[in-house]
């Protein structure tokens, strides 16, 4: 039981840290282009 005491507040600011980066993601532009970006190892520049 006196496990759940460090899991449960760890559990919390795991899902924090992984909300923040997937904000800082999309606040960076990260998925504007998905499609341009797969297809960019095809063309010849």
């Amino acid at each position: 039981m006196d496990i759940l005491f460090l899991l449960i507040p760890l559990s919390v600011v795991l899902v924090l840290l992984i909300l923040a980066a997937l904000w800082w993601a999309v606040d960076r532009g990260q998925f504007e282009e998905i499609e341009q970006e797969g297809e960019r190892i095809l063309h010849n520049d």
